[in-house]
């Protein structure tokens, strides 16, 4: 076999070692170790051999054969590769951005302003619906952890909204979709680890990103909005007393102690980092201290909650500093062996025009979005088109959030529709799994609605990080 072939021969057996649940982190370091012992063998064996003499003795010849053994370039790759990802000053942010995100989860500031916002929106249609959607979004932007959003949501709004007699499906939708919007709306971590990937500035990404958000919660809102209004039995009006009238004095005052400190602390990481104030890595360190501020300030903080918030910070930190040291060592081998550039023949060969590029790939993102993570996705996979880019005329930039807008459908597509699992597994009895996806395929024709939106109007993307930046 030639080298190309045995690169896509390890492409081929790591995707069917994921289909069969091996651990991924490891498994790309197992499997970038292996062939790429396979790989830099040869070539250090022959140069220890042409270092002997035609009149070397055989013991001399056998040590320098033993050597060859175990002195192979794959261990000083792995090594330096392991390195590399932890002097990264971008993925700093990661763990710092984790705290904050656990931090303000176990505050207790989610059922406090969940209740507000249901209470200045109850006479907008599907009132419960509008207010947990803006709840999770918010939210979601505070955390950027999809399973702790959609959880505790569940546990706050879904009893709510179904006492209220809202549909099952469409309730479940709401808190499906909401929950996801952290990885796409900064601070998300998500984007932190493709500018890892990619070398796009995070700063450039985080701009790029908060119109395109917007514009998805937007088209979220319009969705529960009009069906609540054109058919209202999915969403009835509250009863009657059902919903308390408070002045509007007290209402300000509600908002003020609910809203506001959270707005406040996103607004001031995203603030002093988009306008240089700070580096993403500084502002995550100022949003932890502002959670554990906020924390208190909400009696909320207590040890437990603490050394929960460091135990799953660090956890999630570790997979995701894993994932990079398996990716870059297997990427390393892939590319040494030729895989890349016999990627990128075979798709310039198909004489593809840049639409019709960005089409495959984010239909190939879509389609590995069912069984995998999307950190596997973004730091295994996007890496592979990355290289693409130049040869269609796309910007990393523009490409990198129409991955993060496609990988919302990645929590909300069957069969590994992780947000509906999440969901499934606090909610009650009477709501049915097939409920739960059939309430997420509006909201995923939301997300692809928003992706073409972006394809016709690439000012969405392009035009805060030029305000603020100027051209790339």
């Amino acid at each position: 076999m030639t080298d190309p072939q045995v690169a896509l021969l390890m492409l081929g057996l790591f995707i069917l070692m994921v289909f069969l649940g091996f651990p991924i982190a490891f498994t790309l370091m197992a499997m970038g170790i292996g062939f790429g012992y396979y790989a830099y063998y040869e070539d250090r064996m022959w140069r220890a051999f042409d270092r002997l003499g035609e009149d070397a003795g055989w013991w001399e010849t056998a040590t320098t054969w033993l050597g060859s053994w175990f002195n192979n370039n794959i261990f000083d790759l792995f090594i330096n590769q392991t390195y590399t990802v932890m002097s990264n000053e971008v993925l700093t942010a990661v763990p710092l951005f984790l705290f904050m995100g656990y931090i303000v989860e176990r505050a207790n500031i989610v059922n406090k302003l969940f209740g507000t916002l249901n209470i200045a929106s109850k006479n907008v249609p599907g009132s419960l619906g509008v207010a947990a959607l803006v709840t999770c979004a918010l939210f979601a932007t505070a955390t950027g952890i999809v399973g702790a959003v959609v959880t505790l949501m569940g546990l706050l709004a879904l009893p709510q909204m179904l006492k209220a007699r809202y549909d099952n499906a469409f309730a479940s939708g709401i808190i499906c979709a909401g929950g996801t919007l952290g990885i796409l709306i900064p601070p998300s971590i998500m984007l932190i680890v493709y500018a890892a990937s990619s070398g796009v500035s995070i700063v450039r990404l985080y701009a790029a990103a908060l119109l395109p958000g917007f514009t998805l919660v937007g088209l979220y809102l319009i969705y529960v909005v009009g069906r609540s209004i054109l058919q209202p039995s999915v969403a009835p009006k509250p009863a009657p007393g059902e919903i308390p009238d408070v002045p509007f004095g007290k209402l300000v005052w509600m908002i003020a102690t609910s809203f506001v400190p959270l707005a406040f602390l996103i607004l001031a990481v995203l603030g002093s980092i988009l306008f240089g104030l700070a580096t993403p890595t500084e502002a995550a360190a100022i949003g932890a201290l502002g959670g554990i501020v906020l924390a208190f300030a909400y009696r909320a903080m207590t040890w437990e909650r603490m050394r929960e918030s460091v135990y799953l910070t660090v956890r999630t930190t570790a997979m995701v500093c894993w994932l990079f040291v398996g990716s870059y060592t297997f990427s390393a081998v892939f590319s040494y062996l030729g895989g890349e550039h016999i990627i990128a023949e075979f798709v310039e060969g198909l004489s593809l025009q840049p639409w019709q590029f960005l089409i495959l790939a984010q239909l190939i993102i879509f389609l590995l979005g069912w069984p995998l993570e999307w950190s596997e996705i973004i730091i295994i996979f996007v890496p592979i088109f990355l290289p693409l880019l130049p040869l269609f005329g796309v910007d990393p930039l523009f490409f990198g959030i129409l991955v993060a807008l496609n990988l919302q459908t990645s929590f909300l597509t069957p069969p590994m529709a992780m947000s509906a699992y999440y969901l499934k597994g606090i909610a009650p009895p009477q709501v049915k799994l097939t409920e739960i996806f059939r309430g997420c395929f509006p909201f995923l024709l939301m997300v692809f609605v928003c992706m073409g939106l972006m394809y016709a109007f690439p000012q969405i993307v392009f035009w805060l990080p030029e305000l603020f930046y100027g051209a790339s």
